[in-house]
């Protein structure tokens, strides 16, 4: 039986070929080799040159031969696809026949799931102010004509709508190029990838198939400040892309200038085409939101004043709204209860709680400086005087204490500091505060302002 399943090997990546088109196939499923069919089991072991490449093709691939050798062996349960085999094993699984070069159509394509979320698509992206940039923007980038601007750069906090964009250029792109090259990965995905081609030796493979990208999407770029090999990686990727003519578009929390730890020259190139800032969903947007999402489920009932409730205490993102309103749905839909204001209440407490907006340093600048009534310049400036240096000193140990930011990243707030500059002043402040009950009731009194 596996000498017949190596024979309709032949027959399945005819179908692949047609389906991904010529270049994706010769570059990523050309090389791989038949090695075993065990009919007991119904698995298929396919082989590639590399722990790397298998890697890649099972993540990118797995589903399509799977539907691929099902539609010739419905026995087929699973294809797995193995690298760096023993030389025994490559050996036979070199003698097993080659791919052939496809002059003539072969049968009818095998339909396959899209890799991209048709949920995420430009229809279901509701546009408002806080966004509208960043949505016509991703719809050009999309269009069959060259955009004005390349690479596109999405940058607003968690939970804004960034992902959802990516997804929906994607499909866009793909439904206007057929046959297009499209790459939609996380930058940490990037990072990931790139590890482990350079301790697999398999650079070469990693570089062509980011370069074979017509479309490249990376997502969260702040994942990988600091990673100097991956940061150098990325920009002869974004370089080569943007010579040759090819699209990207890259995500991140926050602009390009405030990428700590990246280096100027990347930095360069993102800023290049267009940043488009989505900002915090203002009340109409927010509200829309639930309307659409309450629309597919008329059999529940939701009063106006609860979707008041949810659009009144869930402004920081979009994410933690839908999580909400997803909570107090379900709740209702398992427990046969009506929803209502006191339900929200009662349930989405905590959810409301979680939901307060964050304090960022730039507040914890201003408030300080507003108790001491000083100049906001002094929290960066280099004078040293008591009455200057002290505010300055509550302000770090209050930016460690109130946000998630990291010593250096405070110091680079203060004037650029040093991490340990930040460090002496926490710990300063830390132990004054225990016997000086003058500077604890102004910390006090500070913290009570930040939180409204």
């Amino acid at each position: 039986m596996s000498g017949d399943a190596a024979t309709l090997w032949l027959r399945v990546a005819e179908g692949l070929r047609r389906d991904l088109g010529a270049r994706t196939f010769d570059h990523w499923l050309k090389p791989v080799r038949f090695a075993d069919y065990c009919a007991m089991s119904g698995v298929v072991t396919l082989e590639t040159a590399s722990r790397f490449s298998a890697n890649w093709v099972n993540e990118r691939f797995g589903d399509r031969l799977e539907l691929a050798w099902r539609h010739h062996l419905p026995a087929v349960r699973s294809v797995m696809v193995r690298g760096g085999a023993a030389a025994s094993d490559r050996a036979a699984a070199l003698a097993s026949p080659e791919l052939p070069v496809f002059d003539t159509p072969p049968a009818p394509a095998i339909m396959v799931p899209s890799p991209f979320d048709a949920r995420l698509s430009f229809d279901r992206f509701i546009v408002a102010r806080s966004n509208i940039l960043a949505a016509n923007a991703a719809r050009r980038m999309a269009m069959a004509e060259a955009p004005q601007f390349n690479p596109l750069y999405l940058c607003s906090g968690t939970g804004q709508g960034k992902t959802h964009l990516l997804h929906a250029i994607a499909q866009d792109y793909a439904a206007v190029h057929p046959g297009a090259t499209i790459i939609l990965m996380s930058a940490e995905k990037f990072m990931l990838e790139f590890v482990g081609a350079m301790r697999g030796g398999d650079m070469m493979a990693f570089k062509a198939r980011l370069r074979a990208a017509d479309l490249l999407l990376l997502d969260d770029l702040q994942f990988v400040i600091g990673k100097n090999s991956t940061q150098e990686e990325l920009l002869h990727t974004i370089d080569d892309l943007m010579t040759a003519g090819k699209r990207l578009v890259v995500t991140a929390d926050r602009p390009p200038a405030m990428l700590d730890g990246v280096e100027a020259r990347l930095l360069s190139r993102l800023s290049g085409g267009l940043v488009a800032d989505i900002e915090a969903p203002e009340d109409d947007l927010r509200e829309r939101i639930i309307r659409q999402r309450l629309a597919a489920m008329p059999m529940l009932d939701v009063p106006d004043n609860v979707v008041a409730y949810l659009v009144k205490h869930f402004t920081r993102n979009i994410r933690e709204l839908e999580g909400a309103l997803n909570k107090l749905l379900a709740y209702a839909a398992l427990t046969g209860t009506t929803v209502d204001l006191a339900l929200a209440e009662d349930r989405l407490a905590e959810n409301v709680r979680s939901a307060r907006p964050r304090i960022t340093i730039d507040e914890i600048q201003r408030a300080v400086c507003a108790h001491y009534r000083l100049d906001k310049s002094e929290m960066a400036s280099k004078r040293r005087v008591r009455a200057i240096a002290r505010p300055r000193q509550v302000a770090m140990y209050l930016a460690k204490e109130l946000t998630p930011r990291s010593y250096p990243e405070i110091g680079r707030r203060f004037g650029g500091r040093d991490h340990s500059t930040v460090i002496h002043a926490v710990r300063t402040v830390e132990a004054l505060r225990v016997n000086d009950g003058e500077l604890d009731a102004e910390i006090a009194a500070i913290r009570r302002s930040l939180n409204g």
